[in-house]
């Protein structure tokens, strides 16, 4: 099944009903209040260009990976229209995905335009694969399948042949076909190659597992961030999901109310992005109540370096 066959609206409902089930779907769900509606959003510079990103993005891995294997493409495909709606409604920009993702690519692509807000996008997305010939044919893919007239990000998943795509990439962003160009890592593999590339390479920007119970980020990889000038996005704030397993059935904190916090989501985003060379977290949900919790991280006051110690000293002893 190709990316465009993925066309719920159109197949299953028509456009018009889907998007009046979604709005009403949504209405259901506690609204921002006026004062929180008006609070500012927590924003990052890119230090490439000077741009500003909100410091809560999307990430799309498993969670829009839908519409095979005789998912209920109905009632996935509202959910996740759902989701983007409170994202962009929240402020949020950057979406990042990759064609390692499955169907997460086609089904954005589907439901971006149908979507309020989604001008403000900032898309961000990944070269997995071998070889330049394979690599240019599938970032050709994915801008077919987002929809989008070139991509604001580009990045080689997990290094994967990068010595042959980092070059394609510059020559790229040089024709301004990407304006920003990047490499990726997760669970926290391969610190010490990552960190050889970005002392070489001229990057923008550079992603990387980072969460209050996994730190190892903080001695090499975040201060050498700073260092060269990139933009960091972080994976797996969540650590894959296993923090809200740790702090099952555990009140919050009391400075959780000191940092605006209202549940151990925002905690957890909290400590992620007040490290100041965190540009971006990029969560993943496919709940639209949980993606208001997260972007709830986005406002009120953030844990300095004190409390940031204090914050991961009383993690560490759950």
């Amino acid at each position: 099944m190709s990316g465009r066959d993925l066309r719920f609206p159109a197949a299953c409902a028509g456009r018009r009903r889907f998007l009046a089930l979604a709005a009403l779907a949504l209405s259901g769900l506690p609204r921002l209040s006026a004062a929180q509606a008006g609070e500012a959003v927590a924003m990052r510079t890119v230090p490439a260009s000077g741009e500003r990103l909100p410091a809560i993005g999307m990430g799309t891995w498993i969670t829009f990976d839908i519409g095979r294997g005789g998912v209920s493409t109905g009632e996935a495909f509202t959910t996740r229209w759902q989701v983007l709606q409170e994202f962009f409604a929240a402020g949020g920009r950057l979406i990042d995905s990759s064609p390692m993702y499955g169907s997460a690519e086609a089904v954005l692509g589907e439901l971006l335009p149908q979507s309020p807000g989604a001008a403000a996008l900032f898309s961000a997305t990944k070269v997995w694969t071998p070889g330049g010939w394979m690599g240019e044919r599938q970032m050709a893919r994915s801008l077919e399948l987002w929809g989008v007239p070139r991509f604001d990000l580009m990045q080689v998943h997990n290094l994967l042949d990068w010595e042959t795509h980092l070059p394609t990439l510059r020559r790229m962003k040089a024709e301004g076909a990407v304006r920003y160009i990047g490499i990726t890592t997760s669970h926290g593999r391969r610190h010490q190659d990552f960190a050889a590339l970005m002392r070489s390479e001229p990057l923008d920007f550079v992603q990387f597992t980072y969460s209050i119970a996994r730190r190892e980020a903080e001695a090499r990889l975040l201060p050498l961030a700073a260092e060269r000038g990139c933009a960091v996005i972080v994976n797996r704030p969540f650590d894959g999901g296993g923090l809200f397993h740790r702090v099952r059935g555990r009140p919050l904190r009391g400075y959780a109310a000191e940092i605006g916090c209202t549940n151990w989501a925002q905690v957890f985003l909290k400590f992620v992005i007040s490290h100041p060379a965190v540009t971006c977290a990029i969560p993943a949900t496919s709940q639209p109540a949980h993606m208001r919790e997260n972007m709830g991280a986005l406002r009120g006051p953030m844990p300095d370096a004190a409390l940031r110690r204090r914050m991961a000293d009383e993690f560490d002893r759950l």
